[in-house]
């Protein structure tokens, strides 16, 4: 896809050379079929989308899991045209949507789940299609299935997806499983970008108070599977030409990095099948920007590289980026980047990363 610039930059208080994209966002349709009543509810409850009843007041509709109240979200997850002008608002040329990760369906049977992605991939691609090109999709796989995963990916970049959106685990088996590591693998081959994003956090019976499943869950999950893909040799295993992203800036892992090295470096038992410290991958994977203060972005470039790093906002949803792109803007000013680090993370990186022509 080709995209023009739209004359926004007369209303934005942002100007600049360099495109600017967001690679992380979310999406969800208005709503969608009734697939309780297709498959039944054996394997668990459905999600869905109420539009009636009573609501809070700073949402437009509940994101529902079954009878249960799951998520209050606004308009702007399925209003293109109320997305773009926040896009303008913000300075933002260039969005990458993806689902919202409760839509994987990983656990159900095989069949089903190729259904639910390939339902919400074409949809996906018919939310942006009036969008002259500033919106941009991410597909879901059923990735419970390593054939099935690889066909669906295949499918949606030959119907103008960008790139796959998956989990980080499926039930038991994180990124380092062989599974995973095949999928991964196809991926590569066929040049097909990935964002891995958190979900279904462990631990949340610890952790059903305050969000923490969101706050402290997502980042730890991230690093989990970072280190696992280290640690247990996938990194090794895969090619380099693997484009691989971690949402949230990675999880916990460029603070936790010295202490992984450490491990790895002075007890055998912590270096399971790498065949290099942890600090000799950071090559191997990007991250976005979702770190939400100057000073962890600051870590983040000085661990990552701004080579390796990409704007990211987490839009729509309130733990997201309320001004996209406003951190990067900030740390640009008080001289924690570079103006070239700057137009790196917040465009460069991402036109080679997924591919978008400008």
């Amino acid at each position: 896809i080709k995209f023009t610039k739209n004359a926004f930059h007369s209303k934005s208080l942002y100007r600049f050379k360099s495109t600017v994209v967001d690679i992380h966002s979310h999406f969800l349709p208005y709503s969608w079929p009734d697939f309780s009543k297709k498959y039944g509810d054996k394997d668990g409850k459905w999600p869905w989308m109420r539009h009636d009843g009573t609501l809070p007041s700073t949402c437009d509709a509940m994101l529902m899991l079954g009878d249960s109240d799951f998520r209050p979200v606004q308009s702007r997850c399925w209003n293109m045209s109320q997305r773009i002008e926040d896009m303008d608002r913000d300075g933002i040329d260039c969005q990458i949507i993806s689902n919202t990760p409760i839509l994987f369906q990983y656990h159900r049977p095989i069949e089903q789940t190729i259904a639910v992605a390939r339902h919400f991939n074409d949809h996906a691609l018919e939310m942006v299609s009036e969008s002259n090109g500033r919106l941009v999709t991410l597909a879901q796989v059923p990735l419970q299935d390593t054939d099935a995963a690889c066909e669906e990916a295949s499918r949606a970049m030959k119907t103008g997806h960008h790139g796959i959106q998956i989990g980080n685990h499926v039930g038991p088996m994180d990124l380092d499983a062989d599974k995973l590591v095949a999928f991964l693998h196809h991926c590569a081959d066929d040049n097909i970008p990935v964002l891995v994003h958190p979900w279904d956090m462990f631990g949340v019976d610890r952790m059903e108070k305050y969000m923490m499943a969101w706050t402290v869950g997502m980042p730890a999950e991230t690093h989990l599977s970072i280190v696992a893909m280290i640690l247990s040799g996938a990194f090794d295993r895969l090619p380099k030409s693997l484009k691989l992203c971690f949402a949230h800036g990675g999880g916990a892992f460029a603070f936790l990095l010295p202490r992984l090295e450490n491990a790895y470096l002075h007890r055998d038992i912590a270096r399971g099948n790498a065949s290099m410290p942890p600090s000799h991958y950071v090559d191997r994977f990007s991250v976005d920007s979702a770190v939400f203060g100057t000073d962890s972005l600051d870590l983040l470039v000085k661990t990552m590289g701004a080579e390796r790093v990409m704007l990211g906002s987490d839009y729509p949803y309130p733990l997201g980026e309320q001004r996209v792109g406003n951190l990067v803007r900030e740390a640009f000013t008080k001289n924690v980047l570079t103006e070239s680090q700057r137009d790196q993370i917040l465009g460069e990186n991402a036109l080679r990363f997924w591919g978008i022509k400008h």
